[in-house]
């Protein structure tokens, strides 16, 4: 047995962040939760923000505490959700606000891009026109603020902008740059025409980087001396995916099932043309530069911002246990939701918001918060079906399985209902997916694993899983 191997992976959702740490035994991978804190953008004269000094606090506590903990701790890689980002100086101090991208600032410029554009920009890019794209934000924010041109130096999406805090070095990562909708789709640096389109100044950006690498030391925290800053996929859903045990004759979808439902598939090429851009199909990128083509929808935030208007809510393992069970028997809805609906996207209250959609369509709200779970569920689980079959359509490919991983997959009848619509088994993996594909990348940038397939393939060795086929 090797020496053990000790990395960090700072693991940032836009509803809670974690720091774990992974130890490689140089077969095995066990993990340590040393911190979590919980996330949420902050409303403010009318808009929304992240609260960046909060995070870096949580972040940097929690670093430090897995340096005491696991004193000979080699390294440090970082993955949050996509899309948002910090404008720096030269010097990396921040000159503009950090909007959360549920922000309604760019619902008039991404209206006129869907008006007129949005053909030229997906056939750029290959991203569709959501409306908290990157391209869209910094559109607003030059709008508004027309002068940023030029007191802004760099673009730094979040992963890329707590790197910097850690290493002192500024670099734009290819897996988060290419959900942005500003990357050149058929290639690995940024698109000239579509930074043209949208008015954005190229010296914002360095050609992206291929991940995993070396920055260098630790120098923003001086209690980190001796551990090495990687840049690892710093998109969460990129490191969730290099997580997955796939099988290698590419049949297997995978689900990462959190805030949002993001299910996709490995492909040496880009799914374009006018049926993908109808589909929103969103050709994103592993580290590498590799393509997982990719559909979107409204995921475990339905029941996360339904739950806020009961009084009584689950709080641990055993009474979400309970309340799955109190779901799974209850009669299927009669009417699902439409997941792909705007006004679920951000409303004033959730469950307001789903009363209404159901009303509008003849159908009555459920009456208690088994209900609503058994309806969230199913409704996730028809999108998800949706998907898999757009995909089939458009790459020519038959899948088999859907693995999943993420909060939805501790959930039963997410998995279930999942199963039933698209009459796919669903494999469930007992697994931390952006946190152990973080480490995963630490781990072939330190020379511990030969490569992603190699530490796949030994973490399947080991994993728990549960299967669920689709009942007839």
């Amino acid at each position: 047995m090797s020496k053990p191997l000790h990395c960090a992976a700072v693991d940032l959702g836009a509803t809670s962040g974690r720091v774990i740490v992974g130890t490689w035994n140089g077969q095995k991978l066990s993990l340590t939760e040393v911190r979590r804190f919980a996330n949420q953008f902050r409303p403010f004269a009318g808009h929304d923000y992240w609260d960046l000094p909060y995070l870096w606090g949580e972040v940097r506590e929690g670093l430090i505490e897995a340096k005491r903990r696991f004193p000979t701790l080699a390294s440090v890689g970082v993955d949050t959700w996509a899309v948002d980002h910090a404008l720096v100086d030269r010097r990396g101090r921040p000159v503009f606000p950090v909007h959360a991208y549920r922000d309604s600032r760019t619902a008039a410029f991404s209206a006129r891009l869907g008006k007129s554009g949005i053909k030229r920009v997906y056939g750029l890019t290959g991203v569709p026109n959501y409306p908290y794209n990157t391209s869209l934000q910094l559109v607003e924010t030059l709008n508004a603020c027309p002068g940023m041109a030029e007191v802004a130096e760099r673009c730094l999406f979040l992963p890329d902008y707590f790197n910097f805090l850690l290493s002192g070095r500024m670099e734009n990562e290819l897996s988060i740059a290419s959900h942005s909708q500003l990357l050149d789709v058929h290639g690995t640096d940024w698109s000239k025409e579509a930074l043209d389109y949208f008015g954005i100044p190229a010296k914002w950006f360095t050609k992206p980087a291929v991940s995993p690498k070396r920055l260098g030391p630790v120098t923003g925290v001086a209690e980190l001396k001796g551990v090495q800053s990687i840049l690892v996929p710093g998109h969460d859903t990129a490191c969730a995916f290099a997580a997955m045990p796939a099988s290698a004759d590419g049949t297997d979808l995978y689900l990462s099932s959190g805030t949002w439902s993001l299910l996709g598939f490995e492909s040496p090429a880009p799914v374009l043309g006018p049926k993908a851009l109808s589909s929103r199909i969103s050709n994103e990128r592993m580290g590498d530069g590799s393509y997982r083509p990719l559909r979107s929808c409204l995921g475990l935030w339905l029941l996360e911002q339904t739950l806020k208007t009961f009084e009584k809510k689950p709080t641990g393992r055993r009474e979400w246990l309970q309340l799955d069970r109190e779901a799974e028997v209850k009669p299927a809805p009669a009417m699902l939701l439409d997941v792909t609906d705007s006004s679920l996207f951000s409303p004033p209250d959730m469950r307001v918001a789903v009363d209404a959609q159901l009303r509008s369509r003849g159908a009555k709200p459920p009456k208690d918060l088994a209900g609503y779970v058994r309806l969230i569920c199913d409704s996730l689980g028809r999108g998800h079906a949706d998907a898999v079959k757009t995909f089939e359509q458009l790459s020519g490919r038959r899948f088999e399985r859907i693995l999943i991983v993420g909060g939805g997959s501790k959930s039963r009848p997410l998995c279930q209902a999942t199963a039933n619509a698209a009459g796919l088994p669903v494999v469930s993996f007992a697994l931390e997916g952006s946190a152990v594909g973080n480490i995963a990348s630490q781990l072939v940038t330190l020379g511990a694993v030969e490569n992603l397939a190699a530490f796949r393939e030994r973490l399947a060795r080991s994993l728990q899983q549960t299967v669920y086929s689709p009942n007839a």
